[in-house]
């Protein structure tokens, strides 16, 4: 398959690496000369230099004979742009675009009433407010990730030096009678990724996650000593932005008592307006006075939610210091996803990660249902349906040669 990418950031570079990887033809279009040259360095991938807005840049890229565009500038009006023109040059082109806006579904009807078939629209805050949301009453859980249509669960544990866990191997975990369908399936240890056997041993600072199906998740927590709060009570979510106004629109909706920081004054006039009970403080989130004085110890959850990953992590720290029982942040930079883990922050999005996560999910259609990025690309979940024309079909998983490192 030939694929166009329009735009040379970090998602697009990972969705590029991907598609290469796996054998596709890939250019990508970029116009900053330094990136170009970054790519180039990089990527098994052509980048052809020029703005994707452009139409002599775009047919000199090829994309009357491309299969698929894949519009991830920084700009949702480039994006939605490179895909007019790609339309007009190739009819049959598929086209996939990244937009930030909160009009996503305005965006979505004006495309359609104005011709303009776009087959797939990423949103990555809308993504990400899926991942945080089933876990703020859950301390400790990371992530909780559904396949088959929520049949089947992985979620994902930090282990402390406290867990009953910790210095046990696989089998003295088997031992110890967890429910039947459940397997821990991968250990992220520092930078390292492990698909455990039974002799590995379980560390302090592991992030740790287990498969299971939906009627044995309850089962699995008790198992693993993570005891969920029966209701979420008090939520505090530092900045105004896009996603903390979603996720405090959709806790208000739920009865709970939220109360989101924001340091633009103007910005805070704005928030109170699109939200209806939410209490929206005009203040410094990172400060610890500020904080206490708001009454954060015990609070249910913090979400620091600014587009500064420093800020965000240096927040979360503070908020689990003061007693805050769940912390979760937004972290932009790839490269900070292990640390944060590391430092104790068991839940992280990234917006980069999201975008990703639904551009392969869309370009993998077909017999793969689903995929699932694990940090900084150190791992993947591919959800696919295995066809009578497979090898493995009727073969014993134990007689299968899988690559290193893979778990069915």
């Amino acid at each position: 398959m030939r694929v166009l990418i329009a735009g040379g950031g970090e998602v697009a570079a990972l969705v590029a690496r991907r598609l290469a990887f796996e054998g596709n033809e890939v250019i990508l279009i970029e116009q900053n000369p330094d990136r170009c040259a970054e790519l180039e360095d990089s990527l098994d991938a052509r980048v052809h230099r020029g703005s994707a807005t452009s139409v002599r840049t775009m047919r000199e890229a090829g994309v009357s004979d491309t299969d698929l565009l894949i519009a991830v500038t920084d700009d949702d009006k480039a994006n939605l742009l490179a895909c007019l023109i790609a339309q007009a040059e190739a009819p049959t082109i598929t086209k996939i675009a990244r937009v930030r806006t909160h009009e996503i579904h305005e965006w979505q009807q004006v495309c359609s009433a104005a011709g303009l078939r776009i087959d797939h629209l990423i949103h990555p805050e809308s993504e990400m407010v899926r991942r945080m949301l089933p876990v703020l009453g859950l301390p400790g859980v990371s992530d909780i990730i559904d396949f088959a249509g929520g049949e089947i669960k992985v979620f994902g544990l930090m282990l402390d030096a406290s867990h009953w866990a910790v210095g046990k191997t696989m089998e003295e975990l088997d031992r110890a009678g967890p429910p039947e369908n459940s397997l821990i399936a991968m250990i992220f240890r520092g930078s390292q990724v492990i698909i455990p056997h039974g002799g590995d041993v379980l560390r302090e600072g592991d992030h740790v996650f287990i498969i299971t199906r939906r009627s044995d998740l309850d089962e699995d927590f008790r198992f693993m000593g993570i005891t969920p709060q029966p209701s979420l009570d008090r939520v505090f979510i530092l900045g105004g932005k896009q996603v903390g106004i979603q996720i405090a629109s959709d806790l208000e909706a739920q009865g709970v008592t939220v109360k989101l920081f924001e340091r633009n004054l103007e910005r805070c006039e704005k928030i109170s307006q699109l939200l209806r009970k939410t209490i929206v403080v005009h203040g410094d989130g990172t400060d610890e006075a500020t904080l206490v004085d708001e009454h954060i110890e015990g609070a249910d959850a913090f979400l620091a939610l600014t587009n500064d990953d420093e800020d965000n992590i240096i927040a979360s720290l503070l908020a689990r210091r003061l007693g805050v029982k769940k912390v979760a942040a937004l972290v932009n930079r790839l490269n900070y996803l292990p640390m944060a883990q590391r430092l104790g922050i068991s839940t992280t999005v990234s917006p980069r990660v999201a975008a990703v996560d639904g551009i392969l999910r869309y370009v993998r259609k077909g017999r793969v249902q689903s995929v699932t990025t694990f940090r900084q690309e150190e791992a993947e979940a591919i959800e696919l349906v295995a066809t009578a024309s497979s090898k493995y079909v009727g073969c014993p998983l134990r007689s299968l040669k899988l690559p290193e490192g893979c778990i069915i």
